[in-house]
């Protein structure tokens, strides 16, 4: 009887054991089967006559966004209205990692149709890591400038430092409303710029094009 009993006891656990393995399979199979997020979680945002301006990132004037993701870390990317104007680039190239690199001054080239545009890094800090799926398909950062189009991840050593220069975010949306309205009057070419997606809205690249992608970039 003794043994019966443990035979039992032995085949119930090995019962349960075998549901709770089929569980697990069948949960990572589901997790792995959905589709891929944006990197940046988009809580909440406004459009501004058709660019979107997520209201949890930080924004430099020379329309670079930074988002905190820790104590000392912030990933690091380009605004919607520059990637509109450079439209799909055939390159981009990031600060490596381990350079530090400076608030304000330049720190990512974009080549687009035989023609660079530099822009300047929103916060100061060592680069941390750089988002090798951007720099293996450039076009990412046009097709999705606050998610998996982002550059680059910054070890900043201090809070304050990421204050410095930033737009309030109570001023982004009036500020980038206005930003649209001087791109649009340096560059005729570009009116149609908030509405016509990627490279569509971006015209022949010539001397008024560089000079305003300096002037609203560079500051």
């Amino acid at each position: 009887m003794a043994v019966l009993l443990v035979l039992s006891t032995f085949l119930v656990f090995v019962v349960i054991d075998f549901f709770m393995s089929r569980n697990k399979q069948v949960a990572g199979a589901h997790s792995t089967s959905q589709p891929r997020t944006a990197v940046v979680p988009m809580l909440s945002s406004a459009s501004i006559e058709g660019i979107l301006v997520p209201d949890q990132l930080r924004f430099h004037p020379g329309h670079t966004w930074l988002l905190e993701e820790g104590e000392k870390t912030a990933r690091v990317g380009v605004d919607a209205l520059a990637s509109r104007v450079i439209g799909a680039a055939e390159k981009i190239e990031t600060p490596k990692v381990g350079r530090w690199i400076r608030q304000g001054q330049k720190a990512f080239t974009f080549y687009t149709g035989g023609e660079k545009v530099e822009l300047v890094s929103p916060v100061e800090g060592e680069v941390a890591e750089i988002n090798r799926a951007v720099i293996k398909d450039p076009s990412l950062a046009a097709k999705d400038p606050y998610g998996n189009g982002w550059l680059v991840k910054v070890s900043v050593p201090e809070h304050d430092t990421v204050e410095r220069n930033l737009l309030p975010q109570s001023l982004v949306r009036t500020w980038m409303k206005e930003e649209i309205r001087r791109v649009r009057a340096a560059a005729p070419a570009l009116a149609q710029v908030a509405v016509m997606g990627g490279a569509a809205g971006v015209p022949a690249r010539g001397a008024s094009w560089r000079g305003m992608t300096h002037d609203v970039f560079l500051n």
